[in-house]
């Protein structure tokens, strides 16, 4: 019996990753709660990712709830089109700012939601579109984006599972108005638990910089902003001057050193993923599982794995085989699959059959880790075992 022992992930922080947590350790009286590391990590992230401001935060989540937050203070309530393929923290927040979600199926190769579907829901209410790059795969088309700049809705990008992946050249979270990642342990970098948002847009990155922490005015950077509102309410003290209704979402000093050291060696990671994502596909039996993933551009952290059909018998196979060698998968894909099948969403009443695609995946996909340290060896053994399940 073979036995692989291969986690979700592994080794995902080096010597000089601990090392630079240390160091702010030993200064001299450290600040530790935000300040400047996090400012570096900052500006250093967009600066790689091609987009000039962003917004460093506790997690991946707090960048969606406060995108979607800021997005309802620009343009207020109504319908924002969301994926049935991603994250509970994609959907939770379209509720939690007040949006109704309008849910459109998964494309099959991309694992995004269907562009197609997109265009045709989109409606005078449509305030956004919550685009989540699946696993490492572009959900983008050019389509897609005409449509959206022609009609002025909003793209909002979920790249929390994408980082370093391209479109046209750019890289993906550098298209829509604003953009979110996760840095948590087992994506492509890691702070151990942080997110960050980026925008293009000067407006929604001031409205972001005070949802981080508690909706405060002065942390804005935009003296002219302070000022306005300091004149309108002269009755307040201006370092307590709240405009929103906002919770502590910031991070600290030892989190942003961390990825920035992490994010020194990025790249080079990331060419070793899409390296082991071509040899395990490629040694994939095409007759018994899909090989065919748009993978142009892509950049993943774990390998998608999915029936071709609907076979049960087969799955359970692929289970109980994955189990037998130690290899830690989780079945759905990202998120747990079909979010529409989910508790927290049955108050909807929706019906989750009517996204067959997604809910194909739901059943019969998984996903299996996919990090730089991982032997040629072990994805051919991994591929040898799943091919022998027919």
């Amino acid at each position: 019996m073979v036995d692989l022992d291969w986690p979700l992930m592994r080794n995902n922080f080096s010597r000089a990753d601990l090392d630079a947590a240390i160091d702010i350790l030993r200064r001299d009286d450290p600040i530790l709660t935000q300040s400047s590391e996090v400012e570096a990590f900052e500006q250093e992230w967009s600066e790689w990712l091609g987009v000039p401001y962003s917004v460093f935060v506790n997690s991946g989540s707090s960048a969606n709830y406060i995108t979607l937050a800021a997005l309802r203070a620009r343009y207020g309530t109504g319908e924002v089109i969301t994926p049935t393929l991603g994250w509970v923290s994609d959907v939770a927040a379209v509720l939690a700012a007040g949006f109704q979600p309008v849910f459109v199926d998964i494309d099959r190769r991309s694992l995004g939601i269907d562009p197609q579907q997109v265009i045709a829901r989109l409606t005078t209410r449509t305030r956004a579109v919550l685009l989540v790059h699946i696993l490492g795969y572009n959900a983008l088309t050019r389509e897609l984006l005409d449509e959206l700049n022609h009609r002025g809705v909003a793209l909002i990008e979920d790249a929390c599972e994408s980082h370093g992946a391209t479109f046209e050249g750019r890289k993906l979270g550098a298209f829509g108005l604003a953009s979110n990642f996760s840095f948590y342990y087992a994506h492509h970098m890691s702070t151990v638990e942080g997110g960050m948002i980026s925008t293009d847009d000067p407006e929604l990155y001031e409205t972001c910089r005070m949802l981080r922490a508690h909706g405060m005015v002065r942390e804005s950077k935009s003296a002219t902003l302070r000022k306005e509102y300091a004149d309108r309410h002269p009755d307040l003290n201006p370092d307590f001057i709240f405009a929103y209704g906002g919770f502590n979402a910031r991070s600290t000093e030892i989190h942003a050193a961390i990825g920035r050291s992490q994010l020194r060696r990025l790249d080079a990671a990331n060419e070793l993923r899409r390296a082991n994502l071509r040899r395990f596909l490629g040694g994939l039996n095409p007759r018994l599982y899909q090989t065919d993933f748009a993978v142009e551009g892509s950049c993943n952290y774990a390998f998608t794995l999915v029936l071709n059909q609907p076979d049960e018998a087969l799955r359970d196979r692929v289970m109980e085989a994955l189990r037998a060698a130690r290899v830690e998968f989780r079945r759905g894909t990202s998120g747990g699959g079909n979010q529409v099948r989910q508790p927290y969403l049955r108050h909807l009443g929706l019906d989750p059959r009517q996204f067959p695609v997604v809910d194909h995946v739901h059943f019969f996909g998984f996903y299996i880790g996919n990090y730089p340290g991982l032997e040629g060896e072990k994805i051919d053994a991994l591929c040898e075992l799943l091919n022998s399940l027919a």
